[in-house]
């Protein structure tokens, strides 16, 4: 769901909603759960919310006053899963599809929903399986830490062969509005700003001085600034101790940056798994900093506290926290390696690979 989130937060800088003339939207969207959708669009600048009814079918009709472009994001069953539309005044939306499957909804009704609904079609198979991945982790059916471990790799491979295909429908397509819209969704990546600065040339200048396209622009530059190979940005922290910890202070070994939650169980593996990776190092020879990006709203307990036996900082900013941003974390746990030199060395490193990277990169 984060990723459509992102596109409505992207898309309200390129499209507006205010008084206008109706547009009409129909559809329908099998394995719902609740008895209503919940519709979110802008209008007159600021973020509306619909409750729309279903019928036990699944069926629903809604009706909006618009004036120019806007974004629309459907919520199905309390927020699991979503899907985003694009209607100008007087369009005739048509929505079908499975709750279960979002990616695969098809949207119809004018150029930019037809043309994303027809990648969507031309890579049916790649995205179903990819779906099916999603909701066998959201059900626990990768519970086995080998297979979740054979899921991801398997996912991997898909979202690899999907980025493939969406960087083949931008180069087919430099002079759509809906190139921009794939872009966010593939290629606004922190780990990779290489390949968004690749794709971002080959659109028309018309479409990428759009304010969507300018976004993606300003964002890959950030986005450099936290890039593998750089010199890791300035940080001034206190620890759970209130002790200072300076990011120019660690410089000397390597230094491990894991961002994690105290709410999220994911998170708390995280932890078990870095205790016995810590165990197998050289403690004199390497740093770990994790650091509680949640921690106003989740305290630490003391239990967390005296079990880590490495720096921990809780950051009560949470996802507006500097230091988030100027290391572009984009969900957690999420690990970061620093090298002696304070260059980082590797984003988004496997839990379970941590010893085996820092050893590598020695």
């Amino acid at each position: 769901m984060k990723k459509y989130l992102l596109i409505i937060a992207l898309a309200l800088f390129l499209f507006s909603c205010n008084k206008g003339d109706d547009f009409r939207l129909k559809g329908q969207v099998t394995n719902l759960s609740t008895p209503y959708i919940l519709a979110a669009f802008s209008s007159t600048d600021t973020l509306a919310i619909d409750t729309i009814e279903v019928s036990k079918k699944g069926k629903f009709n809604f009706n909006a006053k618009i004036d120019t472009l806007t974004v629309l994001t459907l919520y199905f069953n309390d927020f699991s899963s979503s899907c985003v539309i694009f209607a100008d005044k007087g369009n005739k939306i048509s929505v079908k599809g499975d709750a279960n499957l979002p990616d695969l909804i098809q949207v119809k009704g004018n150029e930019i929903n037809d043309d994303l609904t027809s990648f969507k079609e031309t890579n049916n198979n790649l995205l179903f399986q990819r779906g099916e991945l999603y909701n066998n982790f959201r059900s626990g059916d990768a519970e086995n830490a080998v297979n979740k471990n054979d899921l991801k790799t398997h996912l991997n491979s898909l979202n690899y062969e999907l980025t493939q295909k969406a960087e083949d429908f931008v180069k087919t397509h430099p002079e759509k509005a809906s190139s921009l819209i794939i872009i966010n969704n593939f290629f606004r990546n922190p780990d990779n700003p290489q390949a968004l600065d690749r794709v971002l040339g080959y659109l028309n200048q018309d479409i990428l001085s759009l304010p969507m396209g300018q976004s993606l622009k300003s964002y890959n530059e950030k986005v450099k600034k936290s890039a593998e190979g750089v010199f890791m940005p300035y940080f001034n922290m206190k620890d759970i101790e209130g002790k200072e910890i300076k990011s120019i202070e660690l410089k000397g070994k390597p230094v491990l940056l894991n961002f994690i939650s105290s709410s999220d169980i994911e998170s708390r593996e995280t932890i078990k798994i870095l205790k016995n990776e810590y165990a197998e190092l050289n403690k004199d020879s390497v740093n770990f900093v994790s650091i509680y990006i949640d921690s106003d709203i989740y305290p630490i307990t003391n239990m967390e506290k005296d079990s880590i036996p490495w720096t921990v900082i809780p950051d009560k900013k949470g996802w507006a926290s500097e230091m988030v941003k100027s290391y572009n974390v984009p969900f957690v746990p999420y690990n970061i390696l620093i090298s002696s030199s304070g260059n980082i060395q590797q984003r988004n490193i496997p839990t379970q690979e941590v010893k085996d990277v820092i050893k590598d990169k020695e």
